[in-house]
């Protein structure tokens, strides 16, 4: 204290300049505390506005049946999700009246909460040295402390009893007790097995919180779906290195498949839905028998704007198989030097389609003429699927170079037969105007006939995207992305999803960032 006064000017001016500066700095720290206390108790009313719109709601089905209403009330829940996930603790204390989060700190008169007593119990013993560290002395137990864990395996729920002796040297006093060991979500309850299993649910199983919920009650485990939302939300956090480690080895590939899927996000201010977007990215050697691994990583955007897959892929090199969507087009387009970093490889599913789509309709022969011909280059790269590049190379020169010059000829001519605005027409002219790029894999082994790799890694985001697309903000829909990485990169690379993900949860809160890439598949399974 002495030195810090002996810091201060000696004159009465400086010290009134001191005192000033240190009013305003204090000021401007009380304006961002006021405004943040606001934030906090707009969030709270936000969420507790929503609780009461679903108890009408609810209260409104009763006796009656109503599609209309369920599905409301279905979209009030999940949109609670979002907001209790990435609602911090105050928020979640202000809506509920009492901390929701198990194992959260609380204030001293709110005792943590129990395990239910029917669970059985799994005891974990920490025990210290035997002799004293200090000086050799033998050590006597003089207490214990135990930290119930609640945790998940196939079918059932028990508890883990972290066990910890407190040893007191007999000589020299010394209190020896091991620490206990690190948890994903800190002073939470949660093991990284249960917390796994809930994500698992949620973004690959198809599974919502609040129906999780009620499953675990049945089974006579209370979790709120608030609190579930909260670990969803630290979990997606706690993740996000590793996400980016996935994000930059699908980068570093020579070719990538890119796509993207809408998402109806519900703006609960307006009543409506809007439309944002998911993309994926593929990175997949295994057609042409490569021995990288393969990865997909995922990003959400609020709307289809170029600007995004520019961003996403503003570090990658090489050739993007993708569909027709103008927003790539930059993507292509040569730098100030000239150079093009990014080629186009067009999808040939994407080119049939159009066409079979109007042959379901009124089949005719010119569209039996070009999917006869298109159906004979599929042939060929069914039979050199897993091949080396060279010799994938060899025969699409060899085979693919003729069918490819018959069918150019063929939807050429058909072409001068129609009219103007047929739908036909306007596939042939989608087909021609990619010609380049569609036959590029005819030149690199290495390239696909098709963007199906990316079709295949967006089609689980489908399917369960009811779980998180009625969103009350963005952020679901980035959480959704950077939670379903991982997952579906451990499925690409052959593991079970929850087994990879408990085992991450496991390691991930003491391990070095610098050294993220230890965790990715398909090292951790070599270690």
């Amino acid at each position: 204290m002495s030195q810090v006064f002996s810091e201060l000017p000696r004159d009465i001016e400086s010290l009134h300049a001191l005192i000033a500066a240190q009013g305003v700095e204090l000021a401007a720290k009380d304006a961002e505390l006021a405004s943040a206390r606001e934030g906090l108790k707009s969030k709270a009313l936000e969420i507790e506005k929503l609780k009461v719109q679903l108890a009408r709601l609810r209260r409104m089905t009763f006796g009656r049946s109503s599609e209309r209403l369920a599905s409301q009330i279905e979209q009030l829940e999940l949109v609670l999700e979002d907001l209790e996930a990435e609602a911090p603790a105050e928020v979640l204390e202000d809506s509920e009246g009492t901390t929701e989060e198990i194992g959260e700190a609380k204030p001293p008169h709110k005792a943590r909460r129990q395990l239910p007593g029917h669970l059985p119990r799994t005891d974990v013993r920490h025990d210290p040295d035997g002799s004293c560290r200090a000086c050799g002395g033998e050590m006597r137990q003089v207490g214990e402390d135990v930290t119930e864990i609640l945790d998940y395996v196939p079918g059932r729920f028990r508890g883990i009893r972290h066990v910890r002796p407190a040893l007191s040297c007999r000589v020299c006093e010394t209190m020896v007790q091991e620490p206990m060991p690190s948890l994903p979500i800190e002073r939470g309850m949660a093991s990284p097995a249960l917390l796994a299993h809930v994500l698992i649910n949620k973004y690959a199983d198809h599974l919502p919180l609040y129906r999780q919920s009620r499953i675990f009650a049945r089974e006579g485990v209370e979790i709120p779906r608030m609190l579930l939302a909260s670990w969803v939300g630290k979990c997606a956090d706690l993740l996000r290195p590793l996400v980016a480690a996935v994000e930059a080895h699908v980068l570093a590939a020579p070719h990538i498949h890119g796509d993207d899927t809408p998402v109806p996000v519900l703006d609960p201010g307006r009543g409506r839905t809007r439309t944002g977007r998911q993309w994926v990215y593929v990175r997949d050697q295994r057609p042409h028998g490569g021995t990288d691994p393969p990865a997909v990583f995922y990003r959400y955007s609020p709307d289809r704007k170029g600007e995004h897959p520019q961003d996403h892929l503003k570090g990658f090199k090489g050739a993007l198989h993708a569909d027709g969507f103008a927003g790539f087009n930059r993507i292509y387009e040569p730098d100030g030097t000239g150079a093009v970093h990014v080629v186009e490889a067009a999808c040939w599913a994407h080119a049939r389609r159009k066409f079979h789509d109007i042959h379901v309709v009124g089949k005719t022969a010119i569209t039996t003429g070009v999917l006869e011909r298109m159906g004979g280059l599929f042939d060929l790269e069914r039979g050199i699927h897993g091949t080396a590049p060279d010799e994938r190379r060899a025969a699409r020169q060899t085979h693919a170079r003729l069918l490819l010059d018959d069918l150019k000829a063929f939807l050429e001519a058909a072409s001068r037969k129609l009219p103007g605005k047929s739908g036909t027409t306007g596939a042939i002219r989608y087909t021609l105007g990619r010609w380049t790029a569609l036959t590029r894999y005819v030149d690199d082994g290495r390239l696909e006939m098709t963007n199906n790799a990316a079709e295949r890694a967006i089609r689980p985001l489908v399917l369960g995207r009811k779980n998180w697309l009625f969103a009350g903000s963005d952020t679901g829909g980035h959480r959704a992305a950077a939670i379903s990485t991982p997952i579906e990169t451990a499925k690409l690379n052959g593991l079970d999803p929850q087994a990879y993900l408990t085992e991450v949860l496991t390691r991930i809160v003491d391990h070095p960032v610098n050294r993220i890439a230890e965790l990715l598949p398909w090292k951790l399974t070599r270690q």
